[in-house]
């Protein structure tokens, strides 16, 4: 086949440099196009790399860079003495493909098998996960479970992990255990015996991505498919996901002011391998397990030989009295794995929380974590064991309780005075939000649908529900929400909500 000559002007194009992809990329993109469009067919000559560079106003290594990448995948080749020119050995298949993809649209798919995924992901799709918790700075009132961003400590932060960057990375820049930083370890484990009445080693203790990396590494390690467990209903979302991809059988167990209802789950199903619960401040109800509960919770696991997940997400924010002791303290055969996150205490976006295992599971959780992820990662461990070890932890728990507690108060004046013909209030001594509960019959969804429509982010307690609740109501968080903001949210809302 006779060499082709060149054609007279082969590019009719520019390069832009205010692109982010480099110049010579640029020039790469648009000659293989053309060649895969047919434009430039084999054996096409195509001009030196100077003229190139000359006709569009590049640098020739520009144009060098573009050739050798082409040159490299075939498109081109190249014989000293004659130029280089379209290669004639591209497969005859790559042009075929090329021509049906552009007589296709965009959204015909209908001879491409669908994505085939594990039954257990398809799955999840129907776990309730209420995307109006998933917030970001000024965000609208009354968004849930979000700490005052606006009074953490961000320069003191910051000056704590550039320190740790320029002083300690490089003493740990290989790989580290999967338990995690040992001194944050010792600092967690000092700080919830005096807090939570915690009975643990540093040994014990597993650093994870937040609550939701320390009950998938749990469900992982504990759960074979098919096994029962028990859920609080209403109960939180992240359990229901975690649980569900270890493959779990899901069991809802009531929840009344006494907590988790043992003896309803035991009549349910009295075999269950494990239960998720957060006894000492129950999501979303904001109510506290009664001592009689616990006690019975844990004298059916150990009879059952059954687990208990202790999700401990923001207990150490109450407002009368000493926070009250974790289920672990009351647990005198290894049952309970306790479980807390920094996402609530400090930041949502640090990701760091823990676990604290019985001592036979260390060893099954560690080599689970060594195949998952390995560990964390290191910086932040590091600025956040100095944060605790100085003292600066329990000063801004301190300081956030006192916040907490106002912006709690105004809330509940607010409720009261503009909603109390229409919303029981439950006021929590602990936590970050509240539930105000509808009359009988009236529609949680419809509710929280009225007031997005004005502006305001209230979550409907049955969005976290297995199946259907005596009453709806509506969850207010006031944690992260300045006091004038409260009250304007709470007239909005009486606004919005006069249709109900």
């Amino acid at each position: 086949m006779p060499t082709q000559t060149t054609p007279r002007r082969p590019f009719e194009f520019r390069l832009d440099e205010r692109l982010g992809t480099p110049l010579y990329r640029q020039l790469y993109e648009r000659i293989r196009g053309a060649i895969l469009a047919g434009q430039l067919s084999p054996g096409t000559r195509l001009p030196s790399t100077r003229a190139l560079a000359a006709e569009l106003g590049v640098s020739r290594s520009t144009a060098v860079l573009a050739y050798e990448q082409l040159l490299s995948e075939g498109y081109l080749a190249s014989r000293v003495g004659q130029g280089t020119e379209v290669s004639r050995q591209i497969p005859s298949a790559l042009f075929d493909e090329r021509s049906r993809s552009a007589r296709r649209s965009p959204g015909d798919r209908q001879d491409a098998p669908p994505a085939r995924t594990a039954k257990r992901i398809r799955e999840l799709a129907a776990v309730p996960s209420p995307d109006a918790l998933e917030g970001q700075p000024g965000g609208r009132p009354f968004l849930a479970g979000q700490p005052a961003l606006d009074l953490f400590p961000y320069d003191l932060w910051a000056r704590l992990v550039a320190r740790k960057a320029r002083e300690a990375l490089p003493l740990h820049a290989y790989y580290q255990s999967p338990a995690g930083y040992g001194p944050l370890r010792e600092a967690i484990a000092a700080h919830i015996a005096i807090s939570r009445g915690v009975r643990c080693t540093p040994a014990q203790i597993i650093i994870t991505s937040g609550t939701q990396g320390a009950l998938d590494l749990a469900a992982r390690v504990l759960l074979e498919p098919g096994d029962a467990v028990w859920l609080e209903n209403p109960g939180y979302f992240g359990a229901l996901g975690a649980l569900s991809l270890a493959g779990a059988r899901l069991v809802p167990v009531p929840v009344d002011t006494e907590g988790l209802d043992v003896e309803a789950g035991i009549e349910r199903c009295p075999d269950a391998r494990l239960v998720a619960a957060t006894p000492s401040h129950h999501f979303p109800t904001g109510v506290t397990m009664s001592l009689r509960r616990r006690l019975a919770l844990l004298e059916w696991a150990e009879r059952r030989a059954a687990w208990i997940l202790e999700d401990d997400y923001d207990s150490e924010y109450r407002f009368s009295g000493r926070p009250l002791e974790a289920l672990q303290a009351l647990d005198r055969t290894g049952r309970v794995i306790y479980i807390g996150s920094f996402s609530k205490m400090l930041l949502p976006s640090l990701r760091l929380g823990y676990l604290v295992a019985p001592p036979e599971l260390v060893e099954p959780l560690l080599a689970t974590r060594r195949s998952i992820d390995v560990h964390p990662p290191i910086l932040e461990q590091l600025a956040l064991a100095d944060f605790i070890q100085e003292g600066h932890f329990v000063r801004h728990l301190r300081r956030m309780r006192q916040h907490y507690e106002r912006r709690r108060n105004c809330l509940l004046r607010e409720l009261d005075e503009h909603l109390s013909d229409l919303l029981a209030v439950y006021t929590p001594d602990v936590g970050m939000q509240l539930v105000g509960w509808l009359p009988p019959g009236v529609d949680d969804h419809r509710a929280t649908g009225l007031a997005a429509g004005a502006g305001i982010t209230v979550v409907p307690v049955s969005a976290f529900s297995l199946e259907p609740l005596p009453r709806g109501g509506l969850i207010f968080g006031f944690a992260g929400i300045a006091e004038d903001d409260i009250r304007r949210g709470v007239t909005t809302l009486a606004g919005a909500l006069e249709r109900l």
